[in-house]
């Protein structure tokens, strides 16, 4: 039996567009308010991600700051700071070592984890949670997790309706644009 690429990647949009299809609308719009709010007020859009997830921040970090004006950190992106939290504390706290220098109480800390399990992306979202943070979750429902450990701690959980880590990935970062755009088209950017 040959493969057919062709149908391999029907199915592959199929069920991209059908987990998009399926996306919480009222939970989006939930987080492009706090976002909107973080803009306005002149606050701090944190990103943590594990693995294929801490793509989604390092990318949206480049387009919430230049696009949106929006002051957007990626703690995904310093190599000498993760791997000196990681050496000289644990791997569990990267992200908690980053945040104690840069967040402040009313800032927005956004946790990527496909699974929603990341030790540490939970770390750093219970430790913005004692800091006064707004906490957001971008996860799925990976292997049958529903959003994971991550996904019941945060303020708000936007759970993607799949079971495959690609598809979950792929919509984080639509996720990010669709927040974007819509801050772009509510302030005229």
């Amino acid at each position: 039996m040959s493969f057919n690429f062709s149908d391999f990647s029907k199915d592959y949009i199929s069920d991209l567009t059908s987990n998009l299809e399926k996306l919480s609308i009222p939970t989006l719009e939930e987080i492009w308010n706090i976002i909107e709010d973080a803009r306005n007020s002149d606050r701090t859009v944190h990103l943590i991600g594990n693995g294929g997830s801490a793509g989604t921040p390092s990318h949206s970090a480049g387009d919430w700051s230049k696009e949106l004006k929006l002051r957007t950190i990626s703690h995904t992106d310093n190599a000498s700071s993760l791997t000196a939290w990681a050496n000289d504390t644990d791997y569990e706290n990267i992200f908690v070592g980053q945040l104690s220098t840069f967040i402040n109480p009313g800032d927005v800390v956004i946790g990527y984890s496909g699974s929603g399990n990341s030790k540490n992306v939970i770390n750093g979202i219970k430790y913005a949670k004692e800091k006064e943070c707004h906490t957001i979750a971008i996860t799925g429902n990976y292997n049958g997790m529903d959003g994971g450990k991550l996904g019941k701690i945060v303020d708000v959980a936007l759970v993607i309706p799949s079971k495959s880590m690609e598809r979950i990935e792929d919509t984080q970062l639509i996720v990010n644009h669709i927040i974007k755009e819509a801050i772009k088209s509510n302030n005229g950017l």
